[in-house]
């Protein structure tokens, strides 16, 4: 288990299993998809701690010409049905439920990316594609992280994976939960789906141990989901975006690392937030500009070994970024 304050314990646990997933998806079958990990991501209805997209490895290499940010559904409307040859925006693009204005705007911030090529024919601007979209989404995994699987806890799971499996936006729903050492962990005692698997992590200093307590279904979307295949598939991809363009590293974007207090210790193999003011692994809700605790780091710091152009926090955040630019990669390491 993570150390620290009781309250820290599900974040630095969704953050060190963030991490597990990384290197180890999945855990219950071999594949040769790349895993690309996020945290805090879904829907208007709902959200899941960990999201696991299992990545085509030529599809996920194809995905890097389109940078390094998520494209959102104007932009995905754009770059994925951008034609060849140069054409009107208008002839090119399928007809959208939406005002054309918005795809029109779309064309341009995709050309701004460099994503899109576009030229004017007079009023009208004509567009052809830099690189086709790649099919690089193979399935989507949804995690739920809750270290402490109390029967409490489990009662107030029970009513969000069941939509889960009913919405059937992911290909499996998952509990990841901490290992208790016992034969039989007692989260099979929990009225929890059926359809959901149960992973029972075991933390230590060196890395993670993973055990399947109980396997997932493939969910059916055909069977399972109320909504039409091409909503679905939009929806899905548009996780995908998300899950690539913020990956799980982004927690450090809420957080305050130029703080004095603010540092990062290695825990079974994570790199997870500590406050060396009040002695815990804080969360990213309590470190935050309101924090009575908040010190800026003195100046000096930042002519010590440091670049010119920051401190510490900065170093923090250049880290952060370079592993999350890393695990884009289908080679991940």
């Amino acid at each position: 288990m993570i150390d620290g304050a009781p309250g820290d314990a599900e974040f630095g646990f969704e953050l060190v299993t963030c991490r597990w997933a990384e290197r180890a998806w999945p855990p219950d079958r071999d594949t040769a998809t790349v895993p690309v990990v996020a945290r805090q991501l879904g829907t208007r209805n709902r959200r899941w701690d960990t999201v696991v997209v299992e990545a085509d490895p030529e599809g996920l290499a194809a995905r890097a010409a389109f940078g390094e940010g998520a494209l959102d559904s104007d932009l995905l409307h754009v770059v994925r049905n951008a034609p060849t040859d140069w054409a009107w925006y208008r002839d090119a693009l399928p007809d959208p439920d939406y005002p054309w204005r918005y795809v029109r705007a779309a064309v341009h911030r995709a050309d701004a990316r460099g994503i899109v090529d576009t030229k004017r024919d007079g009023n009208r601007i004509r567009i052809r594609q830099v690189e086709p979209y790649p099919d690089w989404v193979c399935r989507l995994v949804a995690v739920e992280n809750k270290p402490d699987l109390s029967a409490s806890a489990a009662r107030a799971l029970v009513d969000q994976l069941d939509h889960d499996v009913s919405a059937a936006l992911a290909d499996e729903v998952w509990v990841a939960t901490a290992s208790t050492g016992e034969t039989v962990e007692p989260a099979l005692f929990e009225g929890l789906p059926v359809e959901a698997g149960v992973l029972a992590l075991s933390l230590d200093g060196e890395g993670v141990d993973s055990r399947v307590v109980w396997h997932p279904a493939t969910l059916d979307p055909a069977a399972e989901a109320s909504s039409p295949p091409a909503d679905r598939e939009s929806k899905r991809l548009e996780l995908a975006e998300r899950a690539y363009g913020s990956g799980w590293r982004s927690y450090v974007e809420t957080m305050r690392p130029d703080c004095r207090w603010f540092r990062l210790r290695e825990s079974a193999d994570a790199f997870v937030p500590w406050c060396a003011e009040k002695e815990c692994h804080q969360t990213a809700a309590e470190c935050a500009g309101d924090c009575p605790g908040f010190e800026p780091e003195p100046p000096a710091w930042r002519t010590h070994g440091w670049p010119i152009e920051g401190g510490p926090g900065k170093g923090i955040q250049r880290l952060l970024a370079r592993r999350r630019r890393r695990q884009r990669r289908p080679d991940g390491e």
